[in-house]
């Protein structure tokens, strides 16, 4: 069992799976998933995922979940060769063209993600080049 989005009932695994459902929709197309977040939710965007699916989840109904594993997922369908198709012919929002270009929304997205992995102190590479240039600015430390 999961949970249902309580903006566009779709199905989620998990409260921290709908957490990234909810503020990744939210950040990508604003639209009715940040209202709903803004309403009940204000500072959502500052929220851990476990700190946010606490939050979200009693607003949402519980939901049947199925799971699609890598080995049950193609039983009974032919093979297809999903190399020969044109994925940026309305892939939607975020697909990748055929020249490498990415939608500017989710380009946005993956760089505000990546800043507040940052702020959180995930990012150990980001962290030692940061510490590196405060050295640099400041000669005493």
């Amino acid at each position: 069992m999961g949970y249902a989005c309580p903006v566009c009932e779709t199905p989620q695994r998990d409260g921290e799976h709908l957490a990234h459902h909810l503020a990744f929709t939210a950040m990508l197309h604003g639209d009715d998933h940040e209202a709903w977040l803004d309403e009940r939710v204000p500072d959502w965007s500052e929220r851990d995922p476990a700190g946010l699916a606490a939050e979200v989840t009693p607003h949402a109904e519980t939901a049947e979940y199925h799971e699609v594993f890598e080995d049950t997922a193609d039983r009974g369908r032919p093979d297809v060769d999903l190399g020969d198709h044109d994925h940026a012919a309305g892939g939607g929002p975020g697909a990748v063209g055929s020249t490498g270009e990415t939608d500017p929304e989710v380009t946005e997205a993956i760089r505000e993600a990546r800043e507040m992995v940052r702020e959180a102190g995930g990012d150990d590479d980001d962290e030692s080049d940061s510490t590196a240039s405060d050295a640099a600015a400041d000669p005493s430390a």
